[in-house]
């Protein structure tokens, strides 16, 4: 059999476009559509672009989630540091469970994705009703959900928001190659640069556009403290051990004096490191539930990668933008 007769690979269950209700797909058929980072399109409901399997999850997560007052959520824009946070908040909030000197941590065979499951994504997409008794307490998930666009129960309980921010010129480098990187997977031709940064430029991107996002949450976390805690990527790097005290107090869970002198605090930075992370067997032959390879979300980490790729003009535009979307908001980006 020619290469050219056998059976086209399955796509990721992000791609699978028609894998939804016919309730979605008529709902889709009403929505505003755009070229797609990752399947055919994104479709624009309640104000941000998502894909159709994505859409269809955040309804049913909207309608029937019930959120309670000990529950801990985890939210970003994609490709902002998701991952690493996972890892932290997994084994910050779960270090008496899981002791994070043994060698039979959860975060050493398991994917932070595995741990810390995304609403939209991996709790309600497909119809199924998932059962929070079998959760470890505090419940700990993720979402990329714009606040918004948050089940009505996380906005009006005492839920906890934790909220991890990333400079936009790197938070579209990591998410134009990570989505390439799906599509090659399912033998799909990637998108250039030039296109997707004018579709990032224009609002269109995963979950965006990407400053509404932003600042839905920074609004949020300076009148309801707290409740959300926002942070910043580039200040984790740069200070880890006060950026992740401070995740501790926010979370009531702050570290005793004994934990601090038996390095508690330092062991966790070092095995929530990227490159512990990246190194690990599960995460370099690894795969996810929905077909993604585990290595997909190492690529780099790194602050300033952004410079490796944009030219002149997409940063004088990109800088006219963020100039007039955050003027006023007390909000600032570091890049390096």
């Amino acid at each position: 059999m020619t290469k050219s007769q056998t059976s086209s690979p399955t796509p990721h269950k992000y791609l699978q476009e028609d894998d939804v209700s016919e309730d979605c797909k008529k709902l889709l058929s009403t929505l505003p559509k755009e070229r797609g980072w990752v399947g055919s399109y994104v479709y624009n409901y309640q104000g941000f672009w998502a894909l159709p399997r994505l859409i269809q999850g955040v309804i049913a997560c909207q309608r029937q989630y019930q959120a309670q007052d000990n529950d801990i959520i985890l939210v970003t824009a994609p490709k902002s540091g998701t991952t690493w946070l996972k890892a932290l908040l997994f084994s910050l909030v779960n270090r008496k469970k899981y002791p994070v000197f043994e060698k039979n941590h959860p975060l050493l065979v398991k994917n932070p994705h595995d741990l810390v499951p995304l609403l939209e994504q991996d709790l309600y997409v497909d119809g199924q009703v998932p059962d929070f008794s079998l959760f470890t307490s505090p419940t700990l998930i993720a979402t990329h959900v714009p606040f918004a666009s948050l089940p009505k129960s996380v906005q009006n309980s005492r839920t906890k928001l934790v909220y991890l921010c990333r400079n936009p010129r790197d938070t579209f480098i990591s998410m134009w190659q990570f989505t390439n990187n799906l599509r090659l997977d399912s033998h799909r031709d990637t998108n250039s640069i030039e296109e997707m940064f004018d579709h990032f430029c224009k609002g269109v991107g995963l979950y965006g556009p990407f400053w509404d996002h932003v600042l839905g949450y920074w609004k949020e976390s300076i009148e309801n403290s707290d409740k959300v805690l926002f942070l910043m990527y580039e200040e984790i790097k740069k200070q880890p051990k006060i950026q992740l005290k401070r995740l501790a107090e926010f979370l009531d869970c702050p570290f005793s004096i004994e934990e601090e002198d038996c390095r508690v605090v330092d062991e966790i930075l070092r095995m929530c490191s990227f490159g512990n992370l990246r190194n690990l067997e599960v995460n370099v032959n690894g795969n996810m539930s929905a077909g993604m390879a585990n290595k997909n979300f190492f690529r780099r980490g790194e602050v300033g990668d952004w410079k490796n790729y944009f030219t002149v003009e997409m940063n004088d535009r990109l800088n006219h933008i963020i100039e007039q979307k955050f003027h006023g908001s007390g909000l600032k980006f570091v890049y390096i």
